[in-house]
Formats: C-alpha cells, structure tokens, sequence
C-alpha cells in the first residue's frame, strides 16, 4: 500500500499536480517510479554459510535469500528428518566419542589426516575438535554447490532427498559406502563431496566464512582454482591450464561460534603407490606438521603391498594415529616408537577379509579397555574396535615388553600384493573379486 497509496494521490489530484511547478512534478514522478520499481525487501546474496545450514535444514539468517525457501513442505520435512537423525546420532554415538576424545585423546595437534575418508567430516570433528587443519581424502569429486535459488521446487526437493540417501550409510554403519558414493555423489546439479561437507559443518555448530577450490601440482603446492578452470577441476576433468597431475580439493575455512578459525580441506586422490606421488599429494602431506591421524573402515588397504607410500607417510608424519583394524597392521608399529592401546573388543574381520586377521591383535585385545560405542565394519556395540597408537621415543622397560610382537601373517600378506594389482588399481581395469561381488563396502581403490 506505500506504492499504490500515491499513486492514486497524484491521479486524483490532477488539479493540484497542474498547479505545481514543473521541476516539482519531475520530482515526484521520480520518486513514485523508484517506489514502485523497488522491492520490497532487499536480500543479501547467498553466503556458504546460509547455503549449508539450509541443505542441513536449518534455518538460515533472517535476510537470507533462502528465507522464503524454508516454507516449502519439502524443506520442512527434510529439516524433520535431519533433525531426527542427527538427534540420534548425537545420542547413540558422537556425544561418546567426544567422551572418548576428552579421555584418551589427550595430546592432540594442529594437523589431523584422515584417509579413505570420503566426505566423513562428522566423525574427524568429533575425535579431534580442536585442530586448525583437516585433510580429508578419498576417491570422491569434491563437486559443486550451485546457486540453490535457481533450482526449481521439483529439482530441489530431489537434492535435498539425495542428500538424506547419501549420508545414510554413515549414520547406520559409522562408514561411507563407496560403492553407492559412486552414483549418489555423482548426480544432479549439488553433487560431490561439497554438500554433505556443508551439512556436516553446519549440523556440528559450525560458521563457514570461506569455501575455495584448489589443486596440488606436483611438488604439493597450491593452485587455486579460477573462473575458467573452476567447473573442470571440481568434476575431476583435465583442463589445459591444469597439469593432469593435479590432485583437486575444496579448501573450507570455518570457526565454532567466536572460536578460532579452522580450516578444511577435501582432496579427491587415489592413494595408491604411484598416484600418491604423481598427484602431489604425498609432497603436500610431507609438509605439514607432527599430526593425529585416523582410520576406519579402509577396505584393509593400509595392509596391501601397493599402499606402502601412504602407509610410511602416516607412520613418519603422525604423532597420534586412531584406528580400527582396517588400518595399518599391527606389525609396522615399532615397539620402541609407539605406546599402543586397544579398546573394545577384537573379533577379527568380517568374513568377506577373513584373510587380514591378526592373531596379535587378538592377544593384544584381551586386556582392551571398554569402548561404548560402535565404529567401523564391526560397528555395532560391543563387537567394534578401536587401536591407539601414540608416538613416544620414551617408553620405560615394562611398556616395551608389553608391546605386540612382530606378526609374520600381516608382513605376508602385504607382501603378496603383485605389481599386476597395483596397475589395475591405479588403471581403473577389472575390479577385485570382493568389488564386484559385494556393494556394501568400499572395496573398489
């Protein structure tokens, strides 16, 4: 009505406006134009911020473009069921491991590696809060976050349901399945890693104040991402002014609540001897600080022959590393280096790597302390378990003998990985017998 208000004034009052002068009348023909040509109200644009909290349904800032959106039924009901799910999550796991992490997580660092992770920034957070630097990586893209208010309702009620399906494997096991990551995480116009980052982010408190996409050369130095190359590099596509070497990632800078800012960074790599290095990857990683590095639900591939570079980097580079025993074999933790601890209880692998069974894990876990949550393959309560391994160039005499021993069977194994697999692995060829008969778990690297 503040438009059409005076406009019907100056209709009326076609007397009045003839008697006044005519710089008068421009004046008010001016402003009534500009009055009814301006919104009426004005948003801000879109901030990373504003589009993860609205992908992990919750309500953005009050000037924010996806205000309106919020009212869809669609939204609504999706802010519904995350609301439900991370209710439960909290509950039934993250509040323990946080528990866990105050207990035994003690001396913590900086930097915090986290391998095989695909975009599982739920649990790094959880086990390591307060590190300034995230490096996440897995075979994933990193993706795209488009501008969600161009999406028609139909198209991004559909997102949002995607979203829903591409967590849920984390949620009811503890682990991504990379064999639905390939299809889940690959469609529609919000695909990739970078939106269940958002959601992740945002769901654990979280303030984006920067999102940036980036690659490695060869020697692991940055190479940020501009316009021209931007689309190419986050769908994992070669681009001329890219070197096909390149390891690309997504690089988040964020903050809880006034806390110090902390920074992300997703790369999607293969981590298999030869692409490690060739990506630039391994020279990025050799460069950053003593770190606290985890493991879980590695497909056993820290175990295989043609894993040996990232298996010694996390060895030579971690301080802390935090594992199931999908990650690195018993035998390569040097009693003289490394304070183990176990927790939970060792059953050994499910039946599908009954071949990576450890018979020191088992004795190692017979005086294991209580784990009260479940993670990894074996993720239900009371079978999971957990193996801390702490660096120490000071352990007394009692500590050492009471390290595991060598074990013959695990050096065996990795030893029987052939240069033919490793060269199927990096080619992308004929999968491994457990890749195409099970979709369950992320065998295929």
């Amino acid at each position: 009505m503040a438009v059409v208000l005076p406009l019907m004034v100056v209709a009326n009052s076609r007397a009045s406006v003839q008697a006044m002068p005519r710089t008068i009348v421009a004046i008010l023909t001016t402003l009534v134009l500009a009055l009814s040509a301006a919104p009426v109200r004005s948003f801000e644009p879109a901030t990373a911020d504003d589009t993860a909290r609205f992908l992990a349904g919750l309500s953005p800032s009050s000037n924010s473009p996806f205000a309106a959106l919020t009212k869809d039924p669609a939204w609504q009901s999706h802010a519904r069921y995350f609301d439900s799910i991370f209710a439960r999550e909290e509950s039934a796991h993250l509040s323990k491991v946080r528990e866990f992490s105050k207990r035994y997580l003690t001396d913590k660092h900086d930097t915090m590696l986290y391998m095989f992770s695909g975009p599982d920034f739920l649990y790094a957070t959880s086990f390591f809060p307060n590190a300034s630097t995230y490096v996440l990586a897995g075979l994933e893209p990193v993706g795209a976050v488009p501008d969600l208010t161009s999406l028609s309702p139909l198209v991004m009620g559909g997102e949002l349901r995607n979203l829903e399906i591409s967590t849920g494997s984390l949620f009811n096991y503890s682990f991504f399945i990379t064999q639905n990551m390939k299809t889940q995480l690959r469609n529609g116009p919000v695909y990739g890693t970078l939106p269940v980052l958002y959601v992740f982010l945002a769901r654990t408190g979280k303030t984006i104040h920067e999102v940036e996409l980036v690659s490695l050369d060869e020697h692991g130095d940055f190479q940020t991402a501009d316009d021209a190359t931007a689309t190419n590099i986050i769908a994992n596509k070669p681009a001329g002014a890219r070197q096909r070497t390149a390891a690309p990632g997504a690089k988040i800078v964020f903050s809880e609540g006034d806390g110090p800012k902390q920074t992300l960074y997703y790369f999607s790599t293969n981590l298999a001897d030869g692409s490690f290095e060739r990506s630039g990857f391994s020279a990025f990683l050799a460069k950053l600080g003593p770190a606290d590095s985890l493991i879980k639900s590695a497909s056993y591939l820290l175990h295989k022959a043609h894993f040996a570079s990232v298996r010694n980097l996390l060895l030579n580079n971690s301080a802390t590393i935090l594992q199931d025993d999908s990650g690195i074999p018993l035998t390569y933790f040097e009693a003289t280096k490394w304070r183990l601890q176990a927790f939970g209880h060792y059953a050994g692998p499910i039946s599908l790597f009954t071949n990576f069974y450890q018979p020191r894990m088992a004795e190692l876990f017979q005086s294991a302390s209580p784990l009260d949550f479940g993670i990894g393959y074996q993720w239900r309560n009371n079978e999971s378990n957990l193996l801390l391994a702490q660096r120490s160039s000071l352990l007394n005499g009692n500590e050492l003998t009471a390290q595991a021993q060598p074990d013959a069977s695990a050096v065996a194994i990795a030893a029987s990985s052939s240069k033919k697999t490793r060269k199927r692995v990096e080619s992308g060829g004929t999968p491994s017998l457990n890749c195409r008969i099970a979709r369950v778990f992320p065998f295929c690297w």
